[in-house]
């Protein structure tokens, strides 16, 4: 029996990226950077550090993490934020694209989309809230890479309202 193989971001080590993955392989590696919000319900701007991971492990699956700072207009640390993790798959078609993430604000939305020439475009199709969290009707995210930057940007629809804008940033792999 073969000893469990650890999770990998590096291509070039570990385990093999699955086939069905092809479409997602730019993403995978860790980034770190930061970029602007605006609280959808408020309209509340504010500044934020990231850091996020695409790993995987030779499945057909990719594990994503994303960690986040409120930072001040010096890039100072204010206080630790928001937190993420989940899946991102391939879907049924090609170019089709699943993600599953929950946060720590007690919310898990599923995702579906495409995948294009090094962007995915996703939109909830589902949102489910914990008895203790802010209900929110949907997300719609727009990752790219970009040279050697992943940028993104995210519509959040609060609870009865429209979507509006809420995040964006750019990131470089570490």
């Amino acid at each position: 029996m073969n000893a469990p193989v650890a999770d990998t971001a590096d291509l070039r080590t570990g385990v093999p990226i699955h086939d069905a993955l092809l479409a997602l392989l730019p993403l995978v590696g860790r980034w770190e950077g930061g970029g602007d919000g605006v609280v959808a319900s408020t309209g509340a701007q504010f500044r934020y550090r990231q850091q996020l991971s695409f790993v995987h492990d030779g499945r057909p699956f990719l594990a994503y993490e994303a960690r986040s700072w409120l930072v001040d207009e010096a890039g100072e640390t204010i206080r630790l934020a928001w937190r993420e993790s989940g899946f991102w798959r391939p879907g049924g078609g090609q170019d089709d694209v699943e993600a599953v993430i929950s946060s720590n604000t007690g919310q898990a939305l599923l995702y579906v989309g495409v995948a294009g020439d090094q962007r995915w475009d996703l939109r909830s199709i589902s949102a489910v809230p914990t008895p203790t969290a802010r209900e929110v009707d949907g997300e719609r995210r727009l990752y790219a890479v970009v040279g050697t930057e992943l940028v993104y940007a995210t519509e959040l629809a609060p609870a009865g309202r429209p979507y509006a804008a809420h995040l964006n940033a750019r990131l470089a792999r570490v």
